[in-house]
């Protein structure tokens, strides 16, 4: 992937952050549990505990439907991706909170019912919608849809999409890399790109990366997964200006799986799990430390610290760079999980404040 560098004179945007409350599951209805969040009615805002309030783009209660999550935040972006801009959501939250369900990435999506379908399925079902009926407008428009799929496990990059290169990071030997060329742009050197037709060849290629992540029992959850991923759309894009004149335009959609946020203890994980929580922890640490500094406009020091995680340096781009950017922040209703949630509120209230400077790749 080329990324493209970018003028200060660009319109900046800022990145958008939606809020989505789990519902209790069977469990902790059983057992009676308390709940912490209030919503406030008629606002984007939500109340935790007696005395902390936030403000987000978008707030979603415990009985929203996937369709709504799509419609209000996700669907304007697939019309960017098309017009030529680079896109990318992040799931961000604590293991159990609904990530994955909102996603829509869970390992067998095959036995989904459609209203059930996450934010994926549904994207990649509207863009080869809005593409083919382009195309049926316009014969001279082309277009090419290619997908990547990588896995960032303890500060280790992986395709899952190339099962000869997994084996050799198993060994050491990863020939996976993210550079930075003479111009401070960022590309990932060694990815493997398939090539897709229609919609069921791409989610094929998500669900067979899916199946290669790695996942393990914590106390948080029994398939947790030990890993971030990054699930990548690139559209090639061909159209005709004038008789003889033709335009080139690729962009990217980002769809990013963060690891869970909660606390090493809370897991009791030993051995290689407490191994993978520090990673992980270290990892989600240094991306809050470069939301901090993208967002603070107090800041007097231009340093983003991007070199602190290969996790960062892989979002260099979606985070005040050249992308349309937003972060889908899912909690826990539970009081139990208090501390977590207040933790993902914070994190994702520091996102509204980044700015990042947009234009279509041409």
């Amino acid at each position: 992937f080329l990324s493209r560098s970018y003028s200060p004179f660009l319109p900046a945007v800022l990145s958008r952050v939606a809020l989505r409350v789990r519902p209790l599951n069977n469990k902790e209805t059983l057992q009676n549990c308390n709940e912490c969040l209030t919503i406030i009615p008629d606002a984007p805002q939500i109340l935790i505990g007696t005395d902390k309030s936030f403000t987000f783009d978008y707030v979603f209660p415990s009985d929203t439907e996937q369709e709504e999550v799509f419609q209000d935040c996700v669907s304007p972006l697939i019309d960017k991706f098309v017009e030529g801009y680079n896109v990318t959501i992040l799931a961000y939250g604590q293991t159990g909170s609904g990530k994955t369900y909102s996603m829509g990435t869970a390992l067998d999506g095959s036995n989904i019912s459609p209203e059930n379908q996450g934010i994926v399925p549904r994207a990649i079902s509207k863009l080869f919608a809005v593409l083919n009926k382009r195309k049926e407008k316009n014969p001279t428009f082309d277009f090419e849809v290619y997908v990547s799929f990588l896995e960032l496990y303890n500060e280790d990059l992986i395709d899952l999409l190339n099962p000869p290169c997994r084996e050799n990071n198993k060994k050491g030997k990863s020939d996976l890399m993210i550079r930075e060329d003479v111009n401070s742009q960022i590309y990932w050197a060694g990815v493997k790109e398939v090539q897709v037709s229609d919609p069921v060849e791409l989610l094929g290629q998500l669900q067979k990366g899916s199946l290669c992540r790695t996942v393990a029992s914590t106390d948080m959850n029994m398939e947790s997964s030990r890993s971030h991923a990054i699930f990548s759309v690139i559209l090639k894009q061909t159209r005709s200006k004038q008789k003889s004149l033709t335009s080139k335009i690729i962009s990217k959609f980002h769809f990013v799986d963060l690891a869970g946020s909660e606390r090493l203890n809370r897991t009791n994980a030993v051995g290689d799990r407490a191994k993978e929580g520090i990673a992980i922890n270290g990892s989600l640490l240094a991306l809050g430390n470069v939301i901090s500094a993208l967002g603070d406009e107090s800041r007097k020091v231009t340093h983003i610290p991007y070199r602190d995680s290969k996790l960062t340096r892989l979002l260099q781009d979606s985070l005040g760079g050249n992308s349309q950017t937003l972060m889908l922040a899912c909690v826990s209703p539970v009081d139990s999980n208090f501390m977590e949630t207040l933790n993902t509120l914070k994190y994702a209230n520091r996102a509204r404040n980044i700015k990042n400077k947009v234009s279509v790749n041409e």
